[in-house]
């Protein structure tokens, strides 16, 4: 079945750089404009291994999203800040496994909602739509999803790269734990977090860079300030790690290279 996206048509701002834009044009894409390569080439300039973070945090997605298609046996999707679409997306790994599975995809930016067209492609069996709401707004991606989702059965909530953007941590925290409150236990949470640990310390400057120059401004977070996002969840092995070292694919081992992007699945047992 092939889902239908909603939210307002807003304009999009060409004149300055957007997060999604920018990692678009890290991951190789071409859905993005000179301001935002500029942008990125100036950031990738100051911390290189900004582009080895956008791939890794890509590989982690397709890694969480078979493992909780795979092994963990869920059939519904929450992927929030999803970004623009490229390969490899979640409704693509997840209905590969099971093509009956549901992924309702959210985003707040006028071009990833232009191109929801692109992103809306399903598998005959199942359904994927796009909700335009804010990562500040749980209630607002709550009541879009539910118009997919079955709130009474397990839900993988995705939040890769999207609290970074929530700058005070009491309220990520906040979203977090309303969204985990919504869904039964059997969900899962898979994060992706921006750190200034893991060798990530050059980024601060990037980073600082950024938020003067472009939009949405970002926030790196420490280890405890992110297992905080966890509290009352059960941690999958093994753990809050970076995110190249979780569930490493097959010829690769728990010892690879690590990027500055920490990475972890939760499961809500109760």
């Amino acid at each position: 079945m092939m889902g239908t996206g909603r939210g307002p048509g807003v304009a999009v701002d060409a004149s300055v750089a957007h997060n999604a834009r920018v990692w678009n044009h890290w991951l190789g894409g071409g859905d993005n404009y000179a301001v935002d390569r500029e942008m990125g080439d100036h950031v990738a300039g100051m911390f290189p291994v900004i582009r080895d973070v956008a791939r890794a945090d890509r590989e982690f997605l397709g890694r969480a999203v078979r493992y909780l298609a795979g092994e963990a046996g869920i059939r519904q999707f929450l992927d929030i800040g999803t970004g623009l679409p490229t390969a490899e997306n979640t409704h693509e790994v997840a209905q590969r496994l099971e093509p009956a599975a549901r992924i309702v995809y959210v985003h707040n930016d006028p071009l990833v909602l232009a191109h929801a067209r692109a992103l809306l492609t399903s598998a005959r069996e199942g359904i994927t739509a796009y909700v335009a709401a804010d990562a500040h707004d749980p209630e607002a991606i709550l009541l879009g999803a539910k118009r997919t989702l079955d709130f009474e059965e397990p839900v993988a909530v995705m939040m890769l790269g999207i609290l970074n953007f929530v700058l005070d941590t009491d309220d990520a925290r906040r979203v977090v734990r309303r969204l985990m409150d919504a869904v039964p236990p059997g969900s899962y949470l898979a994060l992706t977090h921006p750190t200034t640990e893991l060798g990530g310390e050059g980024n601060v400057a990037a980073m600082r860079f950024w938020n003067a120059k472009a939009t949405p401004p970002i926030t790196a977070r420490g280890r405890a300030e992110v297992e905080g996002f966890f509290d009352d969840l059960a941690l999958l092995p093994p753990g809050l790690v970076s995110c190249t070292r979780w569930h490493p694919p097959p010829g690769r081992t728990d010892d690879s290279p690590e990027v500055p992007q920490f990475g972890a699945v939760a499961r809500k047992v109760r």
